[in-house]
């Protein structure tokens, strides 16, 4: 297929409330989207670095200059055999895994339009259920997280996610296990503490976590292998993992036990199919993130996650989660159980919650054309 033209779009997506973080808050989802045509068809990518460089070096006025300046160029009037290929054409750029990921997706949703067959199929996964875990930032209070989580368990979630931060770790970890000495939980720290805490970090033991997300800075590797080797709780990485590469160096070194898979995070779907056979291979374990995305990449990240070898429900949440509204349609939302007792009274416990790709070419999604042109910051489109 020949790339004819890419569409630009940064955009802030108003959210229900602040998402807080070790690395911060933010009251808003910054997103870049991209439209690509080719061949006569169209798709819709989208990549979601945040608002600010704190996840991760690039944020998404950055991604979206890169994109307009410099890939969008080097890929329009350009035939590309595969998806794989825009990796190549885009490899002499450095880094900018973001900015790369919005244009390996644009090409997979591409040629998922052109050969009217679902993503999902394209990438090798199957039109099953994906089990999903339900997360919590920082809250205002203890109170308030133990009847978030009472909620989450209520509803049948078998996992649940805490953010960390200093001041905010052991003491919520010690209420929320007190009163859920039984639920599936894991901590994520995003990179928020050091070697200099090795003595807090060791007593994350105490808690039976099922994992401690990304205890350290994305840098450290090997410290990151040495902490693994002073606790029993599986490490799993995340801002640590920006490429291929950066997986195989962290297997060979010991760094983690587990992988979380974001496609934006490792430059697309091309490099996290790459990650996830090498940690296959390697005998770990993986799922899959997100990134408060709209509905166009939370249904992309779905179709990936139905790929065998991700084994922990995946990072993945109905639009109504953190928007009002989403940009794209259609919503993503969780499955409707079917199962029921006799009389036609729901099952108890709840079913899990999980998510399932819609069977439709690419993924379906598309942006509502009213809320792109009210919450677009920027916009560029790149021709022959």
């Amino acid at each position: 297929m020949r790339i004819d033209a890419i569409e630009l779009f940064h955009v802030r997506m108003p959210l229900l409330e602040p998402w807080r973080t070790a690395y911060g808050e933010d009251a808003a989802a910054e997103t870049v989207l991209a439209r690509i045509a080719g061949d006569g068809a169209t798709a819709w990518a989208e990549s979601t670095p945040l608002a600010a460089p704190t996840y991760s070096p690039e944020w998404a006025g950055g991604v979206f200059a890169v994109a307009r300046d410099w890939f969008a160029p080097a890929l329009v009037g350009q035939r590309v055999g595969e998806p794989a290929d825009v990796q190549t054409l885009l490899a002499h750029f450095k880094g900018n895994p973001f900015a790369k990921g919005l244009f390996d997706a644009a090409c997979w949703m591409l040629t998922a339009e052109l050969a009217r067959r679902p993503l999902h199929e394209l990438l090798g996964g199957a039109r099953t259920p994906v089990e999903v875990g339900a997360d919590f930032g920082v809250r205002d209070s203890i109170g308030d997280l133990l009847a978030a989580v009472a909620g989450a368990q209520a509803a049948g979630f078998t996992r649940v996610k805490l953010k960390i931060r200093r001041g905010w770790d052991l003491n919520v970890l010690r209420a929320v296990r007190q009163e859920f000495p039984a639920l599936r939980i894991h901590v994520d720290c995003n990179g928020g503490y050091t070697l200099a805490d090795m003595e807090l970090l060791c007593r994350l033991d105490d808690f039976a976590l099922a994992m401690i997300e990304q205890p350290l800075d994305g840098d450290d590797l090997v410290d990151h292998a040495h902490l693994q080797q002073q606790i029993r709780t599986p490490i799993c990485l995340d801002e640590s993992i920006t490429s291929p590469r950066r997986a195989e160096l962290a297997i060979e070194l010991g760094s983690c036990r587990v992988i979380n898979i974001k496609p934006g995070r490792v430059g697309g779907l091309t490099p996290a199919l790459e990650i996830l056979a090498a940690a296959r291979e390697a005998g770990l374990d993986c799922w899959v993130g997100g990134m408060l995305e709209s509905a166009i990449g939370a249904r992309m990240n779905l179709a990936l996650a139905t790929c065998a070898g991700f084994t922990y429900p995946a990072d993945l949440f109905p639009s109504a989660r953190f928007f009002a509204q989403d940009l794209a349609r259609p919503a993503l939302e969780f499955d409707t159980p079917t199962s029921s007792a006799p009389g036609g009274e729901a099952t108890a416990p709840p079913a899990a919650p999980s998510m399932t790709p819609l069977e439709v070419p690419g993924t379906g999604a598309a942006p509502d054309a009213e809320r792109l042109e009210a919450w677009t910051v920027a916009r560029a489109c790149v021709s022959r």
